[in-house]
């Protein structure tokens, strides 16, 4: 079915607490203690179409970043990264898609009153749709204008970055509407130190003279599971991978920048602040990784690891 607000293809059932739902049937007590105070926390997963069936990509690692967010979260769960990695499988299958992005969701519901969140019950979700590239199809072949930032990351001792919480996505959501209003597709944060983090919802790197920048997590950056793909990507085909702070002034320079993300995929940046990166296109090292990366996620290649789960196995 499709969302009467959206053209995005939505699932037909969502798993909630080890049972499927219908779509229309997932939803929470106004209450809830999510609603009033961000206490959630979540994951996004592609699902590819490729010759051996649905794949999901780097399904566990992603099960284990949502477990350590709730265990950071002091959020207790009683699924286990295998029992939901299967019930992961279980909505792809249920649901019939061969490609599709998939969101387990684990939040407190109604209860006590207050920001203590631990007399709350915890639910979890899976929910799934159909999502085309994130920041459209054309940046993935063109790249994208984006802008740094006048909102900064958070600090690592407020709300952690390092947890994917609902929380965090306040902050992306300052960056990505001054980012839209003022002409961009994106914006680029800067940490509490003035140093390169992230986009609003994506990972960065930067390219010069053949070497692969990253920010370290010590820069307010999510750990990234697609940043983690392209690091080994990139250390396959040769190149130096390096995590080190880095500057703003370095992004004008670079000789190719681009984003990391399950959603944006590998993106690339064009320009930032209107000044052009490279010949203003899409960077040949850049490019390289893309194919490596979609090569691998349409089954057409081996990984390096065991990335790809396929659902109807």
């Amino acid at each position: 079915m499709a969302h009467p607000t959206s053209s995005t293809e939505t699932a037909k059932k969502i798993w909630h607490n080890g049972r499927m739902i219908d779509w229309d049937d997932a939803n929470i007590h106004i209450m809830s203690h999510v609603v009033h105070y961000g206490s959630s926390l979540f994951e996004g997963i592609r699902c590819y179409s490729t010759p051996q069936g649905p794949a999901v990509f780097r399904l566990r690692e992603h099960i284990q970043r949502l477990h350590d967010s709730c265990k950071i979260y002091r959020t207790e769960l009683e699924y286990s990264v295998d029992k939901l990695i299967e019930a992961s499988l279980e909505v792809v299958r249920v649901n019939g898609f061969k490609e599709c992005y998939l969101r387990p969701l684990v939040l407190r519901g109604f209860g006590a009153f207050g920001v203590y969140p631990l007399n709350n019950p915890v639910e979890v979700y899976i929910a799934s749709w159909i999502w085309g590239k994130y920041l459209g199809q054309e940046s993935i072949d063109l790249g994208v204008d984006v802008c740094v930032s006048s909102w900064t990351r958070m600090h690592n001792n407020t709300i952690p970055p390092t947890a994917k919480s609902a929380a965090n996505y306040m902050n992306s959501q300052l960056i990505k509407m001054e980012a839209v209003a003022n002409g961009f597709v994106e914006g680029i944060a800067l940490d509490t130190e003035g140093n390169v983090s992230e986009g609003s919802g994506e990972n960065l790197f930067l390219i010069r003279q053949g070497v692969v920048y990253t920010p370290p997590l010590a820069s307010a950056v999510l750990p990234g599971i697609t940043r983690d793909s392209v690091m080994q990507i990139a250390r396959n085909l040769g190149y130096e991978v390096r995590e080190q702070v880095i500057p703003r002034a370095a992004l004008y320079i670079a000789d190719e920048v681009f984003f990391t993300g399950t959603a944006a995929e590998i993106t690339p940046i064009r320009s930032v602040d209107r000044v052009k990166i490279g010949d203003g296109k899409r960077g040949p090292i850049t490019a390289q990784l893309q194919n490596e990366f979609f090569a691998i996620t349409a089954g057409e290649k081996e990984a390096p690891g065991d990335w790809l789960t396929f659902a109807n196995r």
